[in-house]
């Protein structure tokens, strides 16, 4: 026999995706959790799921019942916590969606929708569903009866055990209140979201691969994806990224955590791309001989770290890179310090490696020796450090006008920038000339992922990094390679005119 709570979400209509317009359907795990949660006396429940198993819908779905169905209370206050206030915002958008045309009586309805603040709260009884970040601050003067906590496992450590604990004093308020965790797994036993699943609640249910189940076979995902025989676009999806987990063992981290539900950690560390993919791209691409200019990726460096140009040329694919270290110290000096033996003489050698300035690497220096090396670039893109500094030294080196674009750094634009370098790698989009200094590069860089499983590349230790590690031209064909796959604009009249172009 159905429910109150499920007759109600079963007459919630979808609003996205190849199913929009039919009746939401309460799939058995789902009806299994919150005949559980909901039952009397459970007031802490946790419930842990792989990405894409409809998790944020429930959650929606829930909270409409909170203020518009059979779980209401009057005056009584529902609140949606999550990592961030914009994280929390993809579900208040899904319940305002649920509610649909209903919320535009006004007399019936108030909507707060701002970047600020996001609240629907039904006049005739007081109910009220809220949504804010995981900062405790936020949970001053909270008395809800209802709370919703949405990927415990992606709250900033420095805050979440703080947050959950102003939270349970808040729900002391209110009788008969109630906690409800959803998200997927934490990587560490200690997490409170862990210990809630390992039996620290009222009631739990927790779907996830075990240790030792093969990654890639079906039997293992529907372990951690109970949805798996009612929606094949998540099959779809899983058998995608299997596949390139498969290819790229970069990614397998991301993949275990996200689909299998093995543990989600704060960072997560991996190679940039394993040495093996590398080399085997590596060949001897030919320039494009229309006149196309070469996307230009730069890292610049100080007096202890590298400079680097990387040059890519899109039609044809072809990559090549130049370093450069300061005069002083030499290099051999340089090297033992580094504890790379002589591996910068030998890039010199190659004449891969030069030495520009005397204390430090003089950035007009190495412009002028790229520009006679790649020819006038079609686009020039780095990071925002020393951005000012950039601009005097292409003025300085007097290289020809061209879009100039800056990219953070952080997961926003260095991981859109790493996922689209490694799918042009994997996709042969990149043909890298045989370089010394590149496979060196290569071989050091790490990234960091977010619980998300968005990359970026690793900076001064972050990700067990060596402090000295010289991966910069792998940081400056990175730049190179993605400003390519987007397809950077023509030229204006003046780069220096053009301003920041990057998110």
């Amino acid at each position: 026999m159905l429910t109150n709570l499920e007759r109600y979400l079963s007459r919630l209509k979808v609003t996205q995706g190849r199913l929009a317009g039919d009746p939401f359907t309460v799939l058995p795990w789902q009806r299994r959790f919150l005949r559980g949660a909901f039952k009397a006396g459970a007031a802490t429940s946790a419930l842990s799921v792989a990405r894409g198993n409809g998790k944020t819908a429930l959650l929606a779905g829930v909270a409409c019942a909170a203020i518009d169905g059979p779980l209401m209370v009057p005056r009584g206050e529902v609140v949606i916590v999550a990592a961030s206030y914009q994280q929390g915002r993809v579900a208040f958008d899904h319940a305002r969606a649920f509610m649909g045309d209903k919320l535009d009586d006004k007399g019936a309805w108030r909507t707060w929708d701002t970047a600020q603040q996001a609240q629907i709260e039904n006049r005739r009884t007081g109910a009220k569903l809220r949504v804010i970040g995981s900062d405790p601050r936020r949970a001053h003067g909270l008395a809800p009866f209802l709370v919703l906590a949405d990927e415990p496992a992606q709250w900033p450590s420095s805050t979440g055990d703080r947050m959950r604990a102003a939270l349970e004093t808040a729900l002391g308020k209110i009788p008969d209140s109630r906690l409800v965790a959803l998200g997927t797994r934490p990587v560490g036993a200690e997490h409170w979201f862990a210990k809630m699943l390992e039996g620290g609640c009222d009631f739990a249910v927790c779907f996830a691969a075990g240790e030792n189940d093969p990654p890639f076979q079906v039997r293992t995902w529907r372990r951690a994806n109970p949805s798996l025989p009612h929606m094949p676009d998540l099959e779809a999806a899983i058998r995608r990224e299997a596949k390139a987990a498969k290819s790229d063992p970069a990614t397998l981290p991301a993949f275990r955590a996200l689909r299998l539900n093995m543990g989600t950690s704060d960072v997560e560390t991996a190679l940039l791309l394993d040495a093996g993919t590398w080399q085997a791209i590596e060949g001897a691409a030919d320039r494009p001989h229309d006149g196309a200019g070469a996307c230009w990726g730069l890292d610049l460096g100080t007096s202890a770290a590298m400079s680097a140009v990387v040059a890519y040329w899109p039609p044809t694919g072809a990559l090549e890179a130049l370093a450069a270290f300061p005069h002083r110290p030499a290099l051999a000096e340089r090297g033992v310090r580094d504890g790379v033996g002589d591996l910068y003489v030998r890039m010199a050698a190659r004449g891969e490696l030069v030495k520009v300035g005397q204390n430090a690497v003089e950035i007009a220096g190495v412009l002028r020796i790229a520009l006679t090396r790649f020819g006038p670039p079609r686009v020039i893109v780095a990071d925002r450090w020393r951005e000012a500094e950039l601009r005097d030294a292409l003025d300085a080196a007097q290289v020809p006008p061209c879009p100039l674009e800056f990219r953070g750094q952080g997961f926003k634009d260095g991981g859109a920038d790493v996922r689209e370098f490694r799918r042009a790698c994997l996709e042969g989009k990149v043909t890298p000339a045989e370089s010394l200094l590149m496979r060196a590069a290569m071989s050091e860089a790490r990234v960091v992922m977010d619980p998300a499983g968005n990359s970026k590349l690793a900076k001064q230790t972050e990700g067990q990094r060596r402090l000295r590690a010289r991966d910069d031209a792998a940081a400056a064909a990175i730049l190179a390679v993605s400003a390519g796959v987007r397809q950077p604009v023509e030229p204006p009249r003046r780069w220096r005119s053009l301003g920041v172009v990057g998110g």
